[in-house]
């Protein structure tokens, strides 16, 4: 089965034409495929595969093999992929991904994808809705303890699951220890995706990422977007911010008038290959 190895700020995936390659067991070629050491390697598989709702659907799947709602970095990198490969000659498209539409915007040159900009829909606060255990209308600023240590969260959902905890020091702390405690957390129903994140000035932030199913990945697109969200809730930045990751940098844009969030950056091809199912 052919496969394309790429990546959006280090956030990498194998991608495959859902349109030509058909796998019995998604979840089962997931795992296998992106262990680093006996398959291919990469936080998790995304099939490109035709749609009725949208021009494209985004099949995602995590390293675990559990399935993924939405990825920022890899729908990037689903627009990269219909366009450089012709499966498109349009600079805007929708993609669907577990029933919700984005819609992106293309800036190609000599024919191939350099940055997409993607439209990614309005933050969702209601607790119940991301969701995360709580009494209150939205979860801003509230405590939570992991590990006997009293953390400040703040929880938004971009089509999946966020929790924001701000820091003093992201650089130093050890994410692999704490992170699987607040993915796993009772508060948690369906885990959780957690950004540690320390606040630069009001236009730059540095965050890392324990994601849901993968671990500490080099970058989250939906992560980035829920921590501008929660850093303008908290009154931490302005509403444009530069996030930036182990990979790389993401701009995200809150327009709070229209209520939506928008995601620019880079999507890269490493390389091509096969492998067997």
């Amino acid at each position: 089965m052919k496969f394309t190895k790429m990546h959006g700020c280090g956030n990498d995936y194998l991608y495959v034409n859902g349109f030509v390659e058909h796998v019995r067991d998604k979840a089962a070629f997931a795992r296998k495929a992106s262990d680093r050491h006996f398959g291919v390697g990469g936080d998790g598989v995304i099939f490109i595969n035709p749609s009725k709702q949208a021009d494209f659907e985004m099949e995602m799947y995590n390293a675990d093999g559990s399935r993924g709602e939405m990825c920022g970095n890899g729908i990037r990198c689903v627009a990269k992929y219909v366009y450089d490969k012709g499966l498109t000659d349009k600079t805007s498209i929708s993609v669907i991904s577990a029933g919700a539409v984005k819609y992106l915007d293309l800036t190609a040159t000599d024919g191939k994808v350099e940055t997409v900009r993607v439209n990614m829909g309005s933050p969702e606060l209601t607790p119940a809705k991301i969701p995360v255990l709580s009494g209150g209308e939205a979860v801003i600023d509230e405590e939570i303890i992991v590990c006997q240590k009293s953390y400040r969260m703040t929880c938004i959902s971009m089509g999946n699951p966020h929790a924001v905890v701000f820091m003093d020091d992201v650089e130093h702390m050890k994410i692999e220890e704490i992170g699987p405690y607040f993915e796993n957390h009772e508060r948690f129903p369906n885990r959780i995706n957690t950004e540690f994140v320390k606040v630069l000035d009001r236009n730059n932030v540095q965050m890392r990422v324990w994601e849901r199913g993968s671990g500490e990945t080099l970058a989250c697109g939906t992560g980035c977007c829920a921590t501008v969200a929660a850093c303008v809730l908290n009154g931490l930045t302005e509403e444009k911010v530069t996030v930036k990751v182990l990979g790389g940098e993401l701009l995200i844009e809150w327009d709070r008038e229209k209520n939506l969030i928008f995601m620019t950056g880079p999507a890269e091809t490493v390389f091509e290959g096969e492998i067997e199912e």
